[in-house]
């Protein structure tokens, strides 16, 4: 999915596999494929790519589709009784805490219909049967759209876990959504060990700062190990030249964590909208509109250092 022209309001539903191996995207003609953008989706099972809300063309979704990969068909999974799901989901995020619950923060509805706060919601999915179930947690979040999610160890020697929210208002500092004790989430082995080499070495020629970046959305953000790697992004402090190239490092090693800016010169690496996939030790960055906005990127690179 996602939107091929800015100002646009019709989304694609194309289903395209990029294989990093052999450098070739390759679109699926997948059956039932559904026309989504500001949506987002997790891995699940080691077989379904779910989908969760987004804009369909008309109206705001809290539905889940999955693509099945061992079948290449798209599935509407079904709501449950006693499923309470959010008025509408758009420029939110879902984290993937296991194969049978994600969640989901960001802020529900229209413009027009929106709160002065977020919300958190566990999402529950039986993918065997292919349905799922919402609910609310008590917790509130800051308004926020466009922002980026992070599952990360807190530091310590019985480490838990929290999930961070970056960006997608005018708070500089990432908020903690949720928080897990030592042994509630599952330990995943770290799967780029030599990016996260680079990534250390990176930072200490830096300058860290307890103060991100402020005013970021619609940015990327992936977790290597410690790290939460942001790049790129709209800003809100500025009117003009709005759209970034700039990578920042969120440390959690340290306490308090610190932030480092590494500034990017190549203005052709401006980017809102995209995603970064970390993949074979590698981390991606793939799709999104360039400086102006509104012209799509077909590229795809690969994050490198000259350290």
């Amino acid at each position: 999915g996602g939107l091929l022209a800015g100002g646009t309001r019709e989304p694609s539903s194309d289903t395209v596999v990029f294989d990093p191996a052999r450098g070739q995207a390759v679109r699926l003609g997948s059956r039932g494929s559904p026309p989504r953008s500001h949506h987002d989706a997790a891995p699940v099972g080691g077989r379904w790519l779910c989908v969760v809300g987004g804009w369909d063309g008309s109206r705001r979704l809290a539905t889940v589709t999955a693509l099945d990969t061992e079948r290449d068909v798209w599935e509407a999974w079904t709501a449950t009784p006693g499923d309470c799901p959010p008025t509408g989901l758009s420029s939110h995020t879902c984290t993937r805490i296991s194969d049978r619950e994600l969640q989901v923060a960001g802020r529900e509805g229209g413009i027009h219909t929106q709160r002065r706060y977020g919300s958190i919601y566990t999402l529950r999915l039986d993918p065997s049967a292919r349905t799922y179930c919402y609910k609310q947690e008590g917790c509130h979040i800051a308004s926020r759209s466009g922002h980026c999610a992070a599952l990360l160890q807190t530091p310590g020697p019985h480490p838990g876990h929290q999930l961070l929210l970056f960006g997608g208002c005018n708070l500089a500092e990432p908020e903690v959504a949720r928080h897990w004790s030592h042994g509630k989430i599952k330990e995943e082995p770290p799967v780029a060990p030599h990016l996260m080499e680079k990534l250390a070495r990176l930072v200490s020629s830096g300058q860290g700062s307890q103060k991100g970046p402020h005013g970021l959305r619609h940015h990327s953000c992936s977790v290597v190990g410690p790290f939460a790697v942001l790049f790129g992004g709209e800003t809100l402090t500025r009117a003009r030249d709005t759209i970034c190239n700039d990578l920042y490092i969120y440390d959690t090693r340290t306490s308090p964590p610190l932030w480092f800016h590494f500034p990017c010169a190549d203005r052709g690496m401006k980017r809102v909208g995209h995603r970064t996939c970390l993949w074979n030790d590698q981390l991606y960055l793939v799709g999104g509109f360039g400086e102006d906005g509104r012209t799509a990127s077909p590229q795809v690179c690969v994050l490198d250092f000259l350290i």
